[in-house]
């Protein structure tokens, strides 16, 4: 990739997140508890399925999710408590586009990350 194309990626990517944001986070009204099974078009090859009680499976799924998902996706399979509680871990997980743009979207995910919350 030449130095050229680098910022046309970049730029394509920071939109396409941004694009999938929820007005709220409240917006995210997915499961707190139990299995969640993605659809193909989020997890199309792999495992599909992820317990939202084991720590590592649930920020797998976070991860997935916020890197595949589509708005509808998002406000699906993603819960607004769960997203704030693990996000001083995720955000280190994700691409800087993604944390770029939840970031800026909704300033109380670095202040919860600055609260000291962890991804228990």
């Amino acid at each position: 990739m030449d130095a050229t194309t680098a910022p046309v990626r970049a730029e394509v990517l920071r939109d396409r997140y941004y694009s999938r944001l929820p007005k709220s986070l409240q917006e995210l009204a997915g499961p707190a508890e139990g299995t969640v099974d993605l659809p193909l078009h989020i997890v199309w090859s792999g495992r599909t399925s992820y317990s939202l009680d084991r720590p590592k499976s649930r920020m797998t799924l976070y991860r997935t999710v916020l890197a595949e998902g589509l708005r509808e996706d998002l406000t699906a399979f993603l819960h607004h408590r769960l997203l704030a509680e693990q996000w001083p871990v995720l955000r280190r997980l994700v691409s800087p586009h993604i944390r770029e743009a939840w970031e800026d979207a909704f300033p109380e995910l670095p202040c919860t990350a600055a609260g000291g919350m962890t991804a228990a």
